[in-house]
């Protein structure tokens, strides 16, 4: 079968486990303006843009501030803790290991600030990725396609070519509609719709050059 002309990664959930902190931080954050986060927030934030997790969550809290204030604070408090190294979700190592070994290009794809891309990608390898393209580089984040339409096009690559490995509702639905293949690696329970061009795997683990070429 035809490999991938390349490999498009989503980040948070996807290469490293950081998800869980980022709501860590988010709960601790609002705990200290007077607001208790409970966990049944947690799918309303779970891999969504900054503009968009800090609106809802000022949205159920009520605090008198800006999004953009809240995710001032919210980046700040998460920039040193990522940058002392993100653990790598089971599988990630050995499967950008192979893509590099084999030459196919990737790129990493996130939602996240530049400042928090930046942040983590020392504990994941920099190396690794052609490119990356972080929420301050479109004009509109996840769900809609243009992160990975960038990324395709930063590559020098047709997005059908391409493959975008993610963990989120929203990451798969801008993988989608941007025209590629899809392996989504749910994170915690969450729900990702059918499509003919998704596939969904538990773990990365077993995720080789072999695996996204039969996709």
């Amino acid at each position: 079968m035809p490999e991938p002309t390349a490999v498009l990664f989503d980040m948070d959930g996807t290469l490293i486990d950081s998800e869980p902190v980022w709501f860590e931080t988010e709960v601790a954050l609002l705990a200290e303006l007077g607001y208790e986060l409970g966990p049944e927030h947690w799918p309303y934030v779970l891999g969504q843009p900054n503009e968009v997790a800090c609106k809802y969550l000022l949205g159920v809290s009520g605090l008198p501030l800006t999004w953009q204030e809240l995710s001032s604070r919210i980046e700040a408090a998460m920039v040193p803790i990522l940058s002392q190294g993100a653990e790598l979700l089971p599988g990630a190592k050995e499967l950008l290991v192979e893509l590099a070994a084999a030459g196919v290009p990737t790129a990493l794809v996130s939602a996240s600030p530049r400042s928090i891309v930046d942040a983590c990608l020392g504990g994941i390898g920099a190396d690794f990725f052609r490119h990356t393209v972080s929420g301050n580089d479109v004009v509109r984040s996840k769900p809609d396609p243009e992160p990975y339409l960038l990324a395709a096009r930063l590559l020098g690559v047709a997005p059908e070519e391409c493959v975008v490995i993610e963990d989120s509702p929203i990451g798969t639905a801008s993988g989608v509609a941007a025209g590629c293949r899809v392996l989504s690696v749910p994170h915690a329970d969450t729900v990702i719709a059918h499509h003919p061009r998704v596939t969904r795997a538990a773990t990365l683990e077993g995720v080789d050059l072999a695996f996204l070429a039969a996709l």
